[in-house]
C-alpha cells in the first residue's frame, strides 16, 4: 500500500530545501538581506504560482496565456496593466472536428474565437484582437477582423477589451444593448447577453434617452453629443435606432413619460 501522506511530507521537505537554496542564492547573487530575498522570493510566487499549480490541470489541447486583466482601466497603457494567467483550449477533440467537417476551416476558427474570449473573460482577463491574431490563431488581424464581423452579423459578440472596455471607434455593441433595451429586455438579461456589467448597460441606455429626448426637443446633433458626453457618431446612431427599431409599447411609452418630464421642467 502506498503511503501518500509519505510521498506529501518528502514533497514539502523538497520545497523547503528548494526555498532556501533561492533565498541563499538571492542573498549572495544581489548582495541583499534576508528580509530582501523573501520578499522576491514571494513576488515569484505571486507571478509565477499559475504555472506551478495549474500545470498538472492543463489538458491536451489547452494553452496558459498571460492577458490583461478586467481591471485594468481603458485608459491604462499595457506597460503598466494588471495582467491575468488563463487557461484557454484551441483544440477541443470532443467538438472541433464535427465543426470543422460542417461549417469549414473559417467556420472553426470563428468558433474557436468565441471560445477563447469567453473562456478568458470568465477567468478574469480580455483577450485583444492581437492576442487571437499573432498569440494564439497565428493569422493576419485583418483574418480576426473579418471573422469578428461575421459573428457580429450573426448577433455573436465576443467579450474582447475593446468591447468590454468600450475602447477603439467600436460601438456596434452600444446599439445592439440599446436595440435589446429597445425591444424589451432588462439590464440584467442585457448584461448576460452582451459580457458588459448591469452598469454599463444602464449607462448606455441613460444615455440613449437623454439622446432621444433631446432629438425630439429639436436640437442638432452636435449640441445632444456636448450635452450628453458622447461623439455626435454615436448620435447620428442612436437616432437611426430610435427611427428604424421596431419598439415594444411600454418602452416607447417610458420614453414618452420622460419627454413629457423633461418638457414640464424647461416650462
Amino acid at each position: 500500500m502506498i503511503n501518500n501522506s509519505s510521498f506529501q511530507k518528502w514533497f514539502r521537505l523538497k520545497q523547503k530545501d528548494l526555498d532556501q537554496q533561492f533565498l541563499h542564492q538571492i542573498i549572495r547573487g544581489c548582495s541583499c538581506s534576508s528580509f530582501e530575498a523573501k520578499a522576491i522570493q514571494a513576488t515569484v510566487y505571486n507571478v509565477y504560482s499559475p504555472f506551478f499549480d495549474n500545470a498538472s490541470a492543463v489538458k491536451t489541447g489547452q494553452v496558459l496565456l498571460t492577458i490583461v486583466s478586467t481591471d485594468c482601466h481603458p485608459g491604462e497603457s499595457l506597460e503598466n496593466a494588471s495582467v491575468v494567467t488563463v487557461k484557454l483550449t484551441l483544440y477541443d477533440a470532443s467538438e472541433d472536428l464535427n465543426i470543422r467537417k460542417e461549417v469549414g476551416v473559417v467556420g472553426l476558427r470563428q468558433h474557436r474565437i468565441q471560445r477563447v474570449c469567453l473562456e478568458a473573460f470568465q477567468q478574469g482577463g480580455l483577450l485583444t484582437v492581437e492576442d487571437l491574431s499573432h498569440r494564439l490563431f497565428n493569422c493576419g488581424q485583418r483574418t480576426i477582423c473579418r471573422d469578428l464581423k461575421a459573428l457580429r452579423r450573426n448577433d455573436i459578440y465576443p467579450p474582447l477589451r475593446s468591447t468590454v472596455k468600450d475602447m477603439g471607434r467600436t460601438i456596434t455593441h452600444r446599439k445592439k444593448i440599446v436595440r435589446q433595451w429597445l425591444l424589451g429586455d432588462e439590464y440584467e438579461l442585457i448584461a448576460k447577453k452582451t459580457f458588459h456589467s448591469v452598469g454599463s448597460v444602464r449607462n448606455y441606455v441613460s444615455k440613449f434617452k437623454r439622446t432621444v429626448t433631446l432629438m425630439q426637443q429639436d436640437y442638432d446633433v452636435f449640441t445632444i453629443a456636448f450635452l450628453v458626453n458622447i461623439s455626435s457618431s454615436l448620435v447620428e446612431e442612436y437616432q437611426m435606432l430610435f427611427q428604424l427599431s421596431d419598439t415594444v409599447q411600454h418602452r416607447k411609452q417610458e420614453l414618452d413619460d420622460l419627454l413629457k418630464k423633461t418638457s414640464s421642467k424647461n416650462h
